[in-house]
């Protein structure tokens, strides 16, 4: 696997060159600082850009248009990315010596006509078009709480710090989907094209000069941009007691969720021995969570803990009955304590250090997450995956122990059944 990165002026196109795969995937990728009233704007608008686009005006168009292309894919995703609000558009074709002569070259073609050239009149988006996509985003923001697990979390963390970007809710909200109109919609769109930062993505057997001369032949761009704040939320500081919050929904298995801040990690325990203590506090079926929350005490159908390094906040999950809550919150909090002070072995290190190496093998197989990984390396310095094997192996038992000492218990959450 071979990486080579170009700069491109206003964007960085970076290729990775590798013959594992049958398709070649590209990505374009749109990032802005994070505006709490823009998300829904946001999310409007990458499904307006799928649906429809000058050349190709119907779905129907767009969809057989894939077809041509061997059934190519083409995705949209809006993620938050600690400060920042990322769009990524996603191309995956067939490489041409399965399919015929000039396939990329028109895949690429055609991401570009759905990003570049959108289905406007007068500098307006379509109305029945977004009269479409606005009924299809109120059905799915009213039906936010038909998935307890992901609501818990939103609950979770807009009351552990409502004015956080943590809290902030990925689809969007109901009162600013009202006011969504053909002509703020377009005016955003112009915005993001002009102000947004960008990287595009090539993975596959290519040939770089090739890409280079398709990728600027496609997306032309003379704005320079650069970062106006940093990717990683500000340290916040947790409370001295925590926060407990319940509420009632018509449920058969109350979510508990856990926010643990975390402070003061330097990059390489960020990177190495935070990883390692998540997966012995709270990921498989060898954690101590896992091991001692589940089934040696049998309070709770499944629990995990997850990092997010970018927040710095450590979450923890459950699903329980809601008359354990105490007990559950009990143990969570044992274990934690636990990890403080060592209370783990060499052997659970090592079971971890397989289970990191198995989950970069398993990246290695997606093209998707091999782009995330080298965007993760652009944006935030992270190391390669050679180097994040290497360092990892490395990484001590003190090491694990001190970066336990420095994630607390912030907010208690829990959505329980009536």
């Amino acid at each position: 696997m071979e990486y080579i990165k170009k700069d491109l002026g206003s964007y960085n196109l970076h290729i990775i060159q590798t013959q594992k795969f049958k398709s070649v995937v590209v990505q374009v990728s749109f990032r802005a600082p994070i505006v709490k009233e823009e998300i829904t704007m946001r999310n409007i608008l990458s499904d307006m850009l799928l649906l429809s686009c000058e050349k190709y005006p119907t779905k129907r168009d767009i969809a057989l248009k894939s077809q041509d292309l061997y059934a190519s894919q083409v995705m949209v995703q809006d993620l938050r990315f600690g400060n920042y609000l990322n769009t990524d558009f996603y191309l995956s074709t067939l490489n041409d010596k399965y399919t015929e002569e000039g396939n990329l070259e028109e895949g690429i073609r055609f991401l570009s006509e759905i990003i570049n050239h959108p289905k406007v009149a007068d500098n307006k988006f379509c109305e029945e078009d977004l009269a479409i996509i606005k009924r299809q985003a109120m059905v799915a923001l009213e039906r936010v709480k038909e998935d307890p697990a992901n609501y818990s979390m939103i609950r979770l963390f807009e009351n552990m710090d409502k004015d956080s970007p943590v809290s902030y809710r990925p689809m969007g909200y109901l009162e600013d989907l009202d006011n969504i109109n053909t002509s703020n919609l377009y005016i955003y769109y112009k915005n993001m094209l002009k102000t947004n930062m960008m990287d595009i993505f090539v993975i596959g057997d290519v040939d770089a000069n090739k890409i280079e001369s398709l990728i600027t032949e496609n997306f032309q761009s003379n704005t320079y941009k650069k970062a106006r704040k940093p990717y990683r939320l500000e340290e916040v500081k947790p409370r001295s007691k925590k926060l407990i919050v319940k509420e009632i929904e018509e449920l058969t298995q109350a979510k508990l969720s856990i926010a643990c801040r975390m402070n003061d990690l330097t990059d390489e325990e960020r990177n190495y021995a935070l990883t390692l203590y998540s997966i012995i506090l709270g990921m498989g079926g060898d954690s101590k969570l896992f091991q001692n929350v589940r089934e040696k005490h049998s309070v709770a159908y499944y629990v995990n803990a997850t990092p997010n390094k970018l927040d710095n906040i450590l979450v923890i999950r459950a699903g329980i009955a809601k008359e354990n809550f105490k007990k559950v919150v009990k143990l969570i909090e044992a274990e934690l304590q636990a990890m403080k002070k060592g209370n783990f072995t060499e052997e659970d290190i090592k079971k971890a250090k397989e289970l990191f190496h198995t989950s970069l093998d398993e990246l290695e197989e997606s093209p998707t997450r091999i782009i995330n990984a080298y965007y993760m390396m652009e944006l935030l310095g992270v190391d390669d995956i050679k180097t994040r094997r290497e360092k990892m192996d490395q990484v001590t038992y003190e090491e694990i122990v001190s970066v336990a000492k420095k994630i607390k218990i912030d907010t208690v959450y829990c959505l329980e059944g009536e």
